[in-house]
């Protein structure tokens, strides 16, 4: 980060600083001349790709379109070599337009270390005239840089000592490890974990990536040892299910995940559920949590299983899978205004129509209410809402039914009116409390995570593999919510959970060991 020089109280020593600012200042006004054009229609260009990248992004969430994927993946590729061309352009460049913009970065962390190096004028008197040279200042630009990851290996070595006085000998114990016999430490199994689930490199990209550091991990033993610490870490995610699945409002979501079956090389569609804990947005202080479930297939049994003995506000979408869940008045449904949303906005995009407009154009003033009233207490947005929102939804409501008298009973969208009117008292229902969300877009957000995986892994190996990958995804994203490096959190938990009271395991739980832990 560059700092201001001190200017010095020599006369002559001004002029000639004036002089070399006003040579420099003219050098940098040519070059951008000679930059703008080629930089404009590169930033334009840019920009439509950007908008198109978002545009297929809202599109393919939750489908299985693979020529929607393919598009983004051509998009971002060019996307990517766009910027890296304008990259290079900076690079070649003799100097940058600095009185246009300057490229502003934030602070970097002072967390980090920091290696000064001085670099002096090679001149020991003036090139011109020859006369001493004395201090004028100093110009400070920082560089970050990153330190290759590296391997160690920690030896224990355990003295024996036998008594003078009879054969008794004694020996400090082993000392504890994550994997029994197993020679991984918790930071390496940390790293692994990370890197799958969360950065979602398979095992055997992983292994390559160490080969090139002269370490061979086979991917079979790196499977074995995440094996190994889905068992270790089984007790905390029961601990975090108990609380995300505690009395209050849960927001859920699930999307397919292919699994291999067994026997014929084929794949068969699982399940993966989210659970959200998350009550930030109306000014709460309790930690949030995610907590993921996989199954088999998509039947109703499994959220009634996972939600059994819940109480409280499930925000949801209209899944028939969850209707059972309400039937005991024990639990309320909310719905999600992004889901009702998403069926009108399909169609607008294929042709914008006067009704489409216009719906659209009323849940956005439902979406700017919510802007407004984000992260205050419970009770002034269920004040607001009341006051605000609710005479629209009243308004829309009536308009909707007055709309599906002109339109025609097979049409796209007669069906998107229907169902937004069809879970009409749902979705209305988070103007009559504080707490709840607009939409679901807590537990789609949450599963973001794994459609990134799921891109790359291809499939998983196996039922036991979509256990595993649900609960480092849910100690993963949790650690994430609270604002905590997951590798720090999860080697925090590998160094200690092998020797820790069961009964006292949620004391691992993320937010309980934050202040423990390494700054990221």
């Amino acid at each position: 980060m560059a700092t201001t020089p001190s200017l010095p109280d020599d006369i002559d020593a001004l002029k000639a600083l004036l002089l070399q600012r006003d040579g420099e200042l003219q050098s940098l006004r040519q070059t951008v001349s000679t930059l703008e054009l080629a930089l404009s229609v590169r930033t334009l260009e840019i920009e439509q790709l950007t908008l198109q990248i978002a545009k297929l992004k809202r599109m393919v969430f939750g489908r299985k379109s693979e020529k929607i994927d393919q598009k983004l993946e051509q998009l971002e590729t060019r996307l990517e070599d766009l910027i890296a061309e304008e990259g290079a352009a900076e690079q070649t460049a003799e100097a940058q337009a600095q009185p246009r913009q300057k490229s502003i970065h934030k602070p970097f962390p002072e967390s980090l270390a920091r290696e000064e190096h001085i670099i002096e004028p090679k001149e020991d008197a003036c090139p011109q005239c020859g006369g001493n040279l004395k201090p004028l200042g100093e110009d400070v630009s920082e560089q970050l840089e990153v330190i290759e990851a590296a391997f160690k290996v920690i030896r224990h070595v355990r003295k024996k000592k036998a008594c003078a006085c009879c054969d008794c000998i004694v020996q400090p114990p082993a000392p504890s490890r994550p994997i029994q016999r197993g020679f991984a430490g918790p930071g390496l199994l940390a790293n692994i974990a990370v890197a799958k689930f969360a950065d979602h490199q398979p095992l055997y990209r992983q292994a390559l990536i160490h080969a090139r550091r002269g370490v061979e991990l086979d991917p079979a033993t790196t499977g074995r040892w995440m094996g190994a610490c889905g068992v270790l870490i089984t007790p905390l995610v029961e601990a975090l299910r108990r609380y995300v699945v505690a009395p209050g409002k849960v927001h859920s979501d699930d999307t397919p995940m292919p699994v291999l079956a067994p026997g014929n090389g084929k794949t068969k569609t699982g399940r993966l559920w989210v659970y959200v804990r998350d009550d930030r947005n109306s000014g709460s202080l309790a930690a949030p949590a995610v907590w993921f479930a996989y199954s088999a297939n998509r039947q109703g049994l499994h959220p009634q299983t996972h939600l059994a003995g819940f109480t409280g506000v499930l925000q949801a979408d209209a899944y028939g899978g969850y209707d059972r869940i309400y039937t005991d008045n024990n639990v309320t449904e909310a719905a999600c205004w992004a889901h009702a949303r998403r069926k009108v906005y399909d169609l607008h995009v294929k042709k914008a129509t006067p009704t489409t407009t216009e719906i659209l154009r009323r849940i956005g003033e439902l979406y700017g209410i919510e802007a407004q009233i984000r992260g205050q207490p419970q009770m002034e947005r269920q004040r607001t809402r009341q006051l605000q929102a609710k005479p629209l939804l009243v308004e829309l409501e009536v308009w909707l039914r007055n709309r599906l008298l002109t339109l025609s009973t097979q049409s796209e969208t007669t069906k998107a009116i229907n169902y937004m009117l069809n879970q009409w008292q749902a979705l209305v229902y988070y103007c009559e409390d504080g707490v709840a969300e607009i939409d679901n877009n807590i537990a789609e957000n949450a599963l973001r995570g794994c459609c990134l995986g799921r891109k790359n892994f291809l499939f998983l190996g196996a039922d036991s593999g979509g256990e595993r990958a649900a609960a480092m995804y849910s100690l993963i994203g949790t650690a994430r919510m609270n604002g905590i490096d997951p590798e720090a959190y999860l080697r925090y938990v590998f160094t200690h959970i092998a020797d820790y009271p069961i009964n006292k395991v949620a004391d691992l739980l993320p937010w309980n060991v934050a202040a423990k832990l390494l700054p990221a």
